[in-house]
């Protein structure tokens, strides 16, 4: 049976880069046929596992400069069901796309949330005065883009010749050593592995409420190597609390960690244990 991935799309996304690698890694081990499938956001790329639409979904959830992607937590957290399998690291590198003869003529530039983010010194020092304009994601307005003499997207270089664009400016992110991490998650029971991910929220505002949940870790000497808050979205300053631990859900010494954090927490949500993958240096530009 062919494998249905979905993933952030249109084609020459990041995150369809995640998703080849990971295509590349099965094929590899297990021979198993895939069949990427792009959907415009990131919760619908999740939503369309949890209802059954394909068997996995590869979606981003942490950059080393801009930290956590608030949709990706935030849906994960409604769709407690789906299950981590496995995380891969890539290297991102962008790329200024344009139709424009020079960028003195650039008034608009378009790209996801975090691209543009990864990118504003450099946008503040070549594009100064232009107009920077959100979208689904790092490719959503190339196919449009030759229309728009005056106007620039940021993306990669694959995306360029996927769509057959030229490339104004490369790199132009503000930091080289740049890197995404990104989840494979499915309807399956987590396999296993170094780190494992978990939610929660705590009963009340009080001192201490997150203190004592984080001491049960440190007690045993498990290691925290992320943890990130959102808002619960029911009141202000009522936050959901995001954790990685350096550890396997499957070990004795976690359980009892895990079991001892319900009394801590108000709820808890455990998205499973994965190894971590990196890719090649080069892979995202292949």
């Amino acid at each position: 049976m062919t494998l249905l991935i979905a993933h952030l799309g249109p084609p020459g996304t990041y995150t369809e880069a995640a998703a080849l690698a990971y295509v590349e890694k099965m094929a590899r081990e297990t021979g198993q046929d895939c069949l990427l499938h792009p959907y415009p956001t990131i919760a619908k790329t999740l939503q369309a596992v949890a209802q059954g639409q394909v068997q996995r979904a590869v979606v981003p959830v942490e950059n080393s400069i801009e930290g956590n992607v608030p949709m990706t937590l935030d849906t994960l957290w409604q769709l407690d069901e789906l299950q981590i399998q496995l995380a891969l690291v890539l290297p991102i590198s962008h790329a200024l796309l344009s139709t424009a003869e020079k960028l003195e003529e650039i008034q608009k530039v378009y790209s996801h949330p975090q691209a543009l983010a990864q990118c504003q010194d450099w946008l503040a020092k070549f594009l100064p005065n232009a107009q920077l304009i959100s979208t689904n994601s790092t490719t959503e307005v190339l196919k449009n883009l030759e229309r728009e003499k005056t106007a620039g997207a940021i993306s990669s270089q694959r995306a360029a010749q996927l769509y057959q664009l030229p490339i104004l400016a490369y790199p132009i992110n503000d930091y080289p050593h740049n890197y995404t991490r990104f989840w494979v998650l499915s309807l399956d029971a987590s396999p296993g592995g170094t780190h494992t991910s978990l939610g929660f929220s705590v009963p009340a505002n009080v001192p201490g409420a997150l203190v004592k949940p984080l001491q049960v870790f440190a007690n045993r000497q498990i290691n925290l190597s992320r943890i990130e808050s959102r808002p619960t979205k029911r009141s202000l300053g009522e936050y959901l609390f995001f954790i990685d631990l350096e550890a396997d859900a499957t070990q004795p010494f976690v359980q009892a960690a895990l079991e001892e954090l319900k009394i801590h927490t108000e709820t808890l949500k455990i998205f499973g244990s994965y190894s971590v993958l990196t890719a090649p240096l080069d892979f995202t530009n292949q």
